[in-house]
């Protein structure tokens, strides 16, 4: 289950509390703006964290504590949800069944390269952009990306716009012989738009894990070699059950794909995708640290090793449909 998916779910609970006249509310309104299906900040708060009570409580008249325990009934009783608590002063956090988690990596699997497209909350109706300045590289690039965000999105024909971005004030083909041609995207995309780039080639061209593209390309490759060596060793794919911390994080990260790229196209903002690629990459090092995926020494594989496999299958292929959408390659070897 996405947040998209999750956000769908806790428009029904309203509706239905709504049908049953447990709650006075409109069931289309200005909240629905609002509303907020996210990881929440600190673990062991639920999988995923709503405002939803929050931003109806005005307009039902009631403290949001109510509204929420009114929500919570409903809600725990959607498919795919296992527990749904209540948050000081209002939140509902919900934690997900172990069918999600295996329904959520079968999807990824699926759907492949595709996967995180089309598949967001909101409408995008722009679709056209160019860049601002005299020919500056960082706004071309930029304005190529965010339409590629906004075909991924699923965006509709619009009215042309501009994007405007710190510009770095230097020819594109200088970057790219100083940089090459991913690290150079990846120095003009990652930072917000109005922050200046970093453009140093021992920052960018480092093969350390202190430079945040190779980070992210190792962890794509590393899920590469460990599907490789899986395949030595007889394990295969197979969603299972997840419960501990380093695997539900990265699966909350893996869920929350689509709604980066809808929001990246929305805001015009490429460098919510990159962000996202360096938390998905760092939440893949703890799970491969904390979690072993394949079987060691004599160990036989089991079923809780296909399903960690699976679990790293996904991981790397939100980590190249990332880097494909803003350009970069992703190396199998790296």
């Amino acid at each position: 289950m996405t947040p998209a998916e999750l956000s769908r779910t806790v428009l029904r609970t309203v509706r239905r509390a709504v049908e049953a006249e447990e709650l006075s509310v409109p069931v289309q309104g200005a909240w629905q703006e609002q509303l907020v299906v996210q990881r929440p900040p600190r673990p062991g708060h639920g999988d995923y964290a709503t405002n939803v009570a929050l931003k109806l409580a005005g307009p039902a008249g009631r403290p949001a504590r109510q509204v929420a325990e009114i929500l919570r009934r409903h809600l725990a009783q959607a498919p795919g949800i296992a527990r749904v608590e209540i948050a000081e002063p209002g939140f509902l956090n919900i934690t997900l069944d172990a069918v999600s988690y295996a329904d959520l990596l079968r999807t990824v699997s699926q759907k492949g390269p595709e996967y995180g497209h089309g598949d967001g909350l909101h409408t995008v109706r722009v679709t056209a952009t160019g860049a601002t300045g005299p020919a500056d590289a960082r706004a071309a690039l930029t304005a190529e990306v965010v339409n590629r965000l906004l075909a991924a999105a699923g965006a509709g024909p619009g009215e042309p716009e501009n994007v405007t971005v710190h510009p770095v004030g230097e020819p594109l083909p200088d970057l790219l012989r100083a940089l090459g041609p991913d690290a150079a995207r990846w120095a003009l995309l990652r930072p917000p738009a109005w922050d200046p780039p970093q453009l140093d080639p021992a920052v960018h061209l480092a093969q350390r894990a202190s430079n945040p593209l190779f980070r992210v390309r190792y962890a794509h490759a590393r899920t590469r070699a460990l599907l490789r060596n899986a395949h030595d060793l007889g394990v295969g794919t197979e969603p299972g059950e997840y419960r501990h911390p380093a695997e539900t994080e990265l699966l909350g990260l893996i869920a929350d794909f689509p709604r980066v790229v809808e929001a990246a196209a929305r805001h015009r903002a490429p460098d919510r995708v990159a962000r996202h690629a360096e938390r998905a990459a760092d939440a893949f090092f703890r799970f491969h640290d904390e979690c072993p995926v394949l079987p060691k020494g004599e160990e036989k594989p089991s079923a809780v090793h296909g399903a960690r496999l699976a679990l790293a299958e996904a991981a790397g292929t939100v980590l190249a449909n990332g880097l494909t959408l803003l350009g970069i390659s992703a190396p199998d070897h790296l």
